[in-house]
């Protein structure tokens, strides 16, 4: 009998037992997700190992991580494999890296001891091709900045061989560095102070550029910087560039690194010491010429040496294509070289309206005169007054007077000071044109009604605004205020104002025989716009017949033994003050066959004398 109670007693025992309520060990799981969440954040206080310090662990993860950089990986622990008193569990890793994923698994080896799991620390938990002295190192790989395409497919910015001077100061002590980098400075002609200032707070390995020289523009005294002055070193590059250091500058731009203005506007998209456009065009299309930066991850230090990882390549940026015409735009160059005030030319191609040249000459100042100039256009501008009178019913053989001056609401307006006296008197418009009189000009402004000369304007291309996706100034005509203003726009004085973009436009709309619109861009459409009356081509032809007269009998005539076919020109002066005295610009505007062209030069003696032969240079030498 007592066995069998005891026997009842121990079957109600056993099955009155929970499974759930059976005491187990800690979950190897558990440690390996904990793991997982160190490994992502870099703090290593929760996880337990076996032979090493969580505070010991944190430090040794951040010497490997630390040339990652500001990455953040993702880091996962899979399903453990449990086996006698040990685990293993795998851990996948995934990197942000150049916009791409660098994805690969680890493996985490666990041993329970003393209630817990404990994670065998190594470095290849990380990576697994680290040894005990590795580290990641990312380096960034920089895109191929795409070039400045120009016509007929040149790139006319592209990379270049220059080399960068410095002081390297590996190759020169401490005490010395100072003395170096001054005289560096003073040869080199930067400032010695701030240059000294850089070199002394760089750390004892850094080279610290003074200068960069095109490979061309090294100064003969070079050699010196070898052999006088200690720790000079000069480091080959290619970096954008186009031909000359003049090239097409204001309108190109330039590249370099970006300044913290430009980081503190737009932190997403710059760091300091990225390297970007800085202005022009170079500036505005940053996006679509710097490409995409690559990446290489390598394994570095430890007996393996360095071995690469992981690496996204870098893209190439796109190509920018436009119009300059690399001969012309160096010819251009060359005419205004030796010109001392600010200066332009624009050569347009009146078929397309493609601009071949935008010159600034270096009295400028760096600033784009060329096409954003906004200046009184003086005589040129009779070239629209001409459309206008034509419009109002006038001829070239029209008879109109000319006088030696003219009084407008109580404004006295006179000829130029070497105005013909034979061509004084009731002449034809053609003559009054031909010798640019401008008395006879104004005498017709009453012929002409409210909007009648803007729209003679638009219909040339002049005074209404397009985006061409670059900087350009069409000019503007506005409604006169008084008799004496309307009197003056006549002449391109009171109120009116172009660039020498917007006069070559002009003249290549009349040479044309239909308004031309400028373009610089492949990739920027332009059109007519619907406010311009079309040009006819009776009044294209009563206007080169007007500007062909300036070439064969007027204020033009040094252009008339120009090789090639006819040439059309007009030539102008405007007066502004400066400085309480009364100066002149000059300007002359020209088209020979499938070429127009405006020049500019901000204080001049006549559109004839002085912007004249630049004008008659620039032709000859386009068409030898």
């Amino acid at each position: 009998m007592r066995s069998l109670v005891s026997t009842a007693v121990l079957v109600v025992a056993l099955t009155a037992c929970n499974p759930s309520d059976t005491v187990t060990g800690p979950d190897p799981q558990e440690a390996a997700d904990t793991l997982a969440d160190a490994l992502e954040s870099g703090d290593f206080a929760d996880v337990a190992f076996t032979d090493s310090t969580p505070d010991e662990v944190t430090a040794e993860y951040g010497e490997v991580v630390e040339g990652m950089g500001e990455l953040q990986p993702v880091v996962t622990a899979g399903d453990v494999e449990e086996g006698d008193g040990t685990a293993t569990a795998p851990i996948s890793w995934t990197w942000p890296v150049g916009g791409d994923e660098w994805t690969y698994t680890t493996e985490a080896t666990m041993t329970e001891t003393d209630d817990q799991w404990q994670i065998a620390w190594s470095r290849e938990l990380v990576e697994s091709s680290l040894g005990r002295k590795s580290v990641l190192d990312l380096t960034p790989i920089a895109a191929a900045r795409g070039p400045i395409v120009g016509a007929g497919g040149l790139e006319l910015v592209t990379n270049r061989p220059v080399l960068r001077f410095g002081i390297d100061k590996t190759l020169v002590s401490e005490a010395r560095a100072g003395d170096s980098a001054r005289r560096l400075a003073q040869l080199v002609r930067i400032d010695p102070a701030a240059y000294v200032k850089q070199v002394e707070a760089a750390g004892d390995r850094a080279f610290v550029e003074a200068i960069v020289f095109r490979k061309e523009d090294v100064p003969e005294q070079a050699a010196l910087l070898y052999d006088d002055i200690e720790g000079v070193r000069a480091i080959p590059d290619d970096i954008p560039l186009a031909p000359t250091r003049e090239f097409a500058a204001p309108i190109l731009g330039t590249v370099g690194e970006v300044t913290a203005e430009m980081v503190k506007k737009d932190p997403d998209t710059y760091q300091a010491g990225d390297v970007a456009g800085l202005s022009g065009l170079q500036a505005r299309y940053d996006d679509q010429l710097q490409g995409t930066d690559g990446v290489v991850v390598n394994r570095e230090g430890g007996g393996g040496g360095e071995r690469e990882l992981y690496r996204v390549e870098a893209q190439p940026g796109a190509h920018l294509r436009i119009t300059l015409d690399e001969r012309l735009q160096t010819i251009a160059e060359n005419q205004l070289a030796g010109v001392g005030p600010g200066s332009a030319l624009v050569a347009i191609r009146p078929s397309t309206g493609n601009i071949l040249a935008a010159a600034n000459g270096p009295g400028n100042d760096g600033y784009n005169l060329a096409t954003y100039g906004r200046l009184a256009p003086g005589s040129t501008f009779k070239s629209v007054s001409s459309l206008a009178l034509l419009r109002s019913g006038l001829t070239p053989s029209s008879i109109v007077p000319c006088t030696s001056s003219i009084v407008v609401d109580g404004k006295r307006f006179e000829n130029y000071d070497d105005y013909p006296s034979g061509a004084l008197g009731r002449i034809p418009l053609r003559t009054a044109i031909a010798n640019s009189c401008n008395t006879a000009v104004i005498s017709q402004a009453g012929r002409l009604h409210d909007g009648d000369l803007a729209g003679a304007a638009a219909s040339l291309g002049l005074g209404i605004d397009h985006d061409l996706g670059f900087p350009a100034y069409f000019g503007s005509v506005r409604p006169p205020a008084s008799e004496t203003e309307a009197a003056a726009d006549m002449i391109g004085q009171g109120t009116v104002l172009a660039s020498p973009m917007a006069m070559a436009t002009v003249v290549a709309s009349i040479e044309a025989g239909h308004t031309v619109v400028p373009r610089l861009l492949d990739s920027v459409d332009v059109s007519v716009p619907e406010q311009a009356d079309p040009l006819t081509q009776q009044e294209a032809a009563q206007l080169r017949d007007l500007l062909r007269a300036v070439v064969t009998s007027g204020s033009g005539t040094g252009l008339s033994d120009v090789p090639g076919p006819p040439v059309i020109a007009k030539t102008g002066t405007a007066e502004f003050d400066k400085g309480g005295k009364v100066l002149t610009h000059a300007w002359m505007i020209a088209a020979q066959g499938d070429l127009a062209v405006a020049v500019f030069v901000d204080v001049g003696s006549s559109g004839s004398g002085t912007a004249g032969p630049i004008l008659e240079g620039f032709l000859r030498a386009a068409r030898s």
